[in-house]
C-alpha cells in the first residue's frame, strides 16, 4: 500500500463526528499518513486551521509533502502529549473546535518489516514510533529483568502465558541476543502450549512490547487530561483506540468528566453544580462490516465522541 493512498478505520465517522466549522480550528493528534488530515482540510476554508502531531519522521515528511504551502496546515513532530504546550503557545487555549486521536500503529509502520512493529515478515526487532527514541524493543528485551517482562506483556499483552514467555526468552537471550522479529516469534512459539484459534501466539508479547516501548498508554492518559482546557466550549473530542485497555481509560475519562465533580452521595447537589467538562455524544461506534471486510484492522476499533460544555454546564 501507498503511504498517500492509506485509508484509515472510521474515517467518514470520525470526521463527522467532530462537527466541523469551515472557520474551526482542529487538531489531528496522530497524523499517521494523513487521511483524516485530508478529509478535515477537504471541509475547511481560507480561515480554518488545523494542527498536527505525529512521532514518526516519515510521517512528518509525508505532511510536508502532501500538505506543502497549505497554509491552514500544520505540523509538529513529536508525540500528542505534547498538544497542550503547543495550542499554549499559540494562544489557541481554550479555542480549539474538535481534536481527533485516532491510537494505534499506522499500516504503513505496521507493514514495513524494518521497523520491527510485525512478525509476519522479519525484521530489526524494533517498534519505535519514533526511531530516534530510546530504547528499541530489542534493547529493552535483551536487558530487563524476567519479572518486569512477564509483567508488561501481562499488563499491556493481556497474556496468560506471560511468565512462561518471559522464563524462555531469559533463558534463550543468554545463549544469543534477541534481535529481530521472527527470533521473537519464534522462542514465544516454544513458550506458549496452546494457542488462540486464528491468532498467532506471538500476537499478544508483540502488542505488548510495542505499547510499553512506545509508553503508548501513559502518553494517551497525558494527551487526554490535557483536552479539556484545549477544547472551546462546543469543541468535540474523538478518540479511535483499538485494544481493550487503551479504550477503558477513554471510556473512563469521557464519563468521568461528563459526570463532574464528585460529591457525597447523599448531598443534595444538581447536576450542573456538579462541574460536568463533557458531554457524551451518543454510543460508542463500530465499523460496519463492509469496512472490516475490506481492512481486518478495523475489527477492533471503536470510536467515542464528547463535547465541552461551557464554564456552567451547559452545552454551547
Amino acid at each position: 500500500m501507498n503511504d498517500l493512498d492509506h485509508r484509515p478505520v472510521l474515517l467518514e465517522e470520525a470526521v463527522q463526528a467532530l462537527h466541523l466549522r469551515m472557520d474551526g480550528v482542529y487538531v489531528d493528534g496522530t497524523f499517521g499518513r494523513g487521511g483524516h488530515a485530508q478529509a478535515i482540510l477537504e471541509r475547511l476554508g481560507p480561515e480554518g486551521r488545523l494542527l498536527a502531531f505525529d512521532r514518526d519522521p516519515q510521517a512528518v515528511r509525508t505532511a510536508e509533502q502532501k500538505f506543502f504551502g497549505d497554509a491552514r496546515f500544520s505540523i509538529v513532530r513529536g508525540p500528542f502529549s505534547m498538544m497542550g504546550q503547543t495550542i499554549t503557545a499559540r494562544g489557541w487555549r481554550g479555542k480549539i473546535d474538535g481534536i481527533l486521536l485516532d491510537l494505534g500503529v499506522s499500516s504503513p509502520q505496521f507493514d514495513d518489516p524494518r521497523r520491527g512493529f510485525s512478525f509476519r515478515n522479519d525484521g530489526p526487532l524494533d517498534m519505535r514510533m519514533d526511531p530516534d527514541s530510546t530504547p528499541s524493543a530489542a534493547e529493552w528485551l535483551n536487558r530487563a529483568e524476567e519479572q518486569e517482562i512477564a509483567a508488561v506483556i501481562r499488563e499491556y499483552g493481556e497474556e496468560r502465558f506471560a511468565k512462561r514467555i518471559a522464563k524462555v526468552v531469559c533463558r534463550e537471550r543468554a545463549v544469543q541476543p534477541i534481535e529481530t522479529t521472527r527470533q521473537l516469534a519464534r522462542i514465544i512459539a516454544q513458550a506458549v502450549p496452546t494457542r488462540e484459534p486464528g491468532k498467532d501466539p506471538a500476537t499478544r508479547t508483540f502488542q505488548a512490547l510495542r505499547m510499553h516501548v512506545n509508553r503508548e498508554l501513559d502518553e494517551l492518559r497525558a494527551v487526554l487530561s490535557q483536552t479539556i482546557e484545549a477544547l472551546a466550549p462546543g469543541g468535540r473530542l474523538a478518540v479511535i483506540s483499538f485494544h481493550s485497555l487503551e479504550d477503558r481509560i477513554v471510556k473512563h475519562f469521557l464519563r468521568d468528566q461528563a459526570r463532574g465533580d464528585e460529591f457525597p452521595r447523599d448531598l443534595p447537589v444538581r447536576h450542573a453544580q456538579l462541574n460536568p467538562r463533557l458531554r457524551l455524544i451518543g454510543k460508542a461506534v463500530h465499523a460496519s462490516a463492509a469496512e472490516v471486510e475490506a481492512n481486518p484492522r478495523a475489527r477492533s476499533a471503536v470510536l467515542r465522541v464528547a463535547e465541552r460544555l461551557g464554564a456552567s454546564g451547559v452545552a454551547a
